[in-house]
């Protein structure tokens, strides 16, 4: 297991995030993945039957995931062969995950509906969200950023996390690898909808039992939350994740709405379509910039205790040898 560097990733990440530096001159890691990615949908999503697409997206998909272990795995062990080795690690573990610019993105569509209207909300909403902005009010807005928030704290932070303290810096890199082609190809268009048929149903299996472990730490999270209820978080989780269309989105989502009292998903409109889901939550469905901010309140603690979860474990296995 390499808890360690996982743990060094979530606290160095929370610090300083991806800086722009970096980015300006080098993009980042899910960028690379994402050309490369692009470079194979273009070249070998050409053929007539679905059948034949459908297995070249699985051979596309093995590719990308393949070059991102083997890199990373070898750049794994020249590091740890190294003087604070472990550190170094951890430091490229960290621009697997998204914890602060996830709540970054969250806290300024906040920040628009309290200062700048509507229309400002809806741009900054539509940076973190694939369905159409122009069809949401006030309250869709503030439901589609708590929405986000809720499942991309499980696809985009724990997720990498569990599998990179399970298997390290490689095992981080593959997953982040299938999320990256499920995020590009797992859509249900015409074009897509044979080629990302393997992405989509792999980023299904990997990110099942980060789903499960988001909604546990939501859920506690609510009994550290002035104004929230686990008590209500855990039955939303029971009475309705499963229900979501999506195996894992459903128990971020439900832990959240439960926890804040609201009524999260349901129908919603994507390229001009009505898409018909279940509603996680009983709660209210007219939310706000306020409903925002208790979201991300939640996502703070939750995160803690994901940081307070990792340091415990990594002190076991340092106590047991």
């Amino acid at each position: 297991m390499a808890v360690t560097p996982a743990l060094l990733a979530l606290v160095i990440e929370a610090a300083i995030g991806y800086p722009p530096l970096l980015w300006r001159a080098f993009g980042h890691p899910v960028t690379w993945m994402g050309a490369m990615i692009g470079t194979l949908e273009r070249r070998f999503n050409r053929a007539a039957s679905a059948r034949v697409r459908r297995s070249a997206g699985l051979a596309a998909l093995a590719t990308v995931v393949g070059t991102a272990f083997a890199l990373a795995f070898a750049v794994e062990r020249m590091l740890l062969s190294l003087p604070f080795g472990t550190f170094a690690v951890g430091l490229l573990a960290s621009t697997l995950v998204a914890q602060r610019s996830l709540h970054d993105h969250v806290a300024r569509v906040a920040r628009a509906l309290e200062k700048d209207g509507l229309d400002a909300a809806r741009t900054a909403v539509a940076h973190i969200v694939g369905r159409d902005p122009e069809a949401l009010d006030e309250a869709g807005v503030a439901r589609a950023a708590i929405e986000s928030l809720a499942e991309n704290f499980s696809d985009g932070v724990v997720a990498p996390v569990f599998w990179t303290a399970l298997g390290g810096l490689a095992a981080g890199a593959a997953y982040k690898a299938i999320n990256t082609a499920d995020s590009m190809l797992g859509h249900r268009s015409e074009r897509l909808a044979a080629f990302g048929w393997a992405p989509a149903r792999v980023d299904d299996l990997v990110n099942l039992p980060a789903s499960r472990l988001s909604a546990l730490l939501l859920i506690a999270a609510a009994g550290l939350t002035p104004g929230a209820s686990a008590a209500a978080s855990l039955r939303a989780v029971r009475r309705d994740a499963r229900r979501h269309r999506s195996p894992n989105a459903g128990y971020p989502e439900a832990a959240v709405a439960g926890a804040l009292g609201l009524a999260l998903a349901g129908p919603r409109v994507y390229g001009g379509a009505l898409v018909e889901d279940a509603v996680m939550g009983d709660g209210r469905r007219d939310a706000g910039a306020a409903d925002i901010r208790a979201a991300l309140a939640l996502y703070r603690r939750a995160d803690a205790l994901l940081i307070a979860l990792l340091a415990a474990l990594a002190l076991v296995l340092i106590a047991t040898g």
